[in-house]
């Protein structure tokens, strides 16, 4: 009689954080996951890990996310996301960074990815969370990057959508809800130590420093709000492994781009160390 009449396996679902430029160390975690041979049977994002998220679920390789960052990590190709016009609110319409997430996985629906995809995001106007998980995918990215005063708020079906990370920038409660048995997640969210050193990483900024220093007051004042909501969430919700990479204090939510192999060594270091927690949990279970 097989094994497998008595045994299952773990369903396993993957929740990345929102985290700008540090959310690049998803990309180490789904490293060593993919090397280990972890499977990833759903996945769920906030902001910058809904990119890599949909990224990895639309059927880009681990090593091609790799092999991207690092190319945009050059500021000659990472400038060319900018939009010529300024729009009506917010520093960037994002119309190029969506036209970038289009040629890289395509104008893909949600039915047609190959692993189940949830993407998180905020309606400004009624104040909600929104779970993204029909319809077109690059239009669900653009809503879930739109932080509030950076980028352009995106309009889906009559609702106008902001970057989910203002109520679940790490979506643990997520995955359960898409029939996760187990779910990982991974916060590269900056913790209260990290933001004590904007004054410090002020000084040193050159390049474009009003658009800079503007744009990353308003992460570090978000960041504060999220973090109390973040503990909250994660209380009422906890996942069966957290994985906190450790990222130097100083990647911001833009100024860490151009330290990409730093980020992703980060998170594949934390997903090593954590791997005889994962190992434990996907033993297979007696059925019941």
């Amino acid at each position: 009689m097989p094994i497998s009449r008595f045994y299952r396996l773990s369903k396993i679902g993957l929740a990345l954080s929102g985290g700008g430029a540090r959310g690049l160390a998803h990309i180490g975690v789904l490293k060593v996951l993919k090397r280990e041979g972890v499977p990833i049977h759903c996945l769920a994002g906030t902001s910058a890990g809904g990119i890599i998220a949909a990224g990895y679920a639309a059927g880009l390789t681990v090593e091609e996310l790799e092999q991207e960052a690092l190319r945009m990590s050059r500021l000659r190709n990472l400038v060319t996301l900018v939009d010529a016009a300024r729009p009506r609110i917010g520093l960037f319409a994002g119309q190029r960074v969506q036209e970038y997430f289009s040629s890289k996985i395509g104008y893909k629906d949600f039915a047609e990815l190959t692993i189940p995809l949830a993407l998180v995001a905020v309606d400004l106007q009624s104040g909600e969370e929104v779970i993204l998980d029909s319809g077109s995918v690059i239009e669900a990215l653009r809503a879930t990057i739109s932080l509030p005063g950076v980028f352009q708020p995106c309009e889906i079906a009559g609702r106008l959508l902001v970057d989910g990370g203002l109520l679940n920038n790490l979506p643990a409660d997520v995955p359960r809800k898409m029939g996760a048995d187990v779910v990982i997640a991974v916060d590269v969210s900056a913790g209260m130590d990290d933001l004590a050193s904007f004054m410090e990483d002020a000084r040193q900024i050159r390049l474009l420093p009003q658009v800079h220093l503007t744009v990353e007051m308003l992460s570090r004042c978000l960041d504060i709000m999220m973090n109390y909501i973040r503990r909250q969430k994660l209380a009422a919700s906890p996942p069966d492994v957290l994985i906190r990479p450790e990222i130097d204090r100083g990647i911001g939510l833009f100024t860490g781009f151009t330290r990409a192999a730093e980020c992703i060594a980060a998170g594949e270091k934390a997903a090593n160390d954590a791997l005889p927690e994962i190992r434990e949990l996907l033993k297979p279970r007696l059925r019941f």
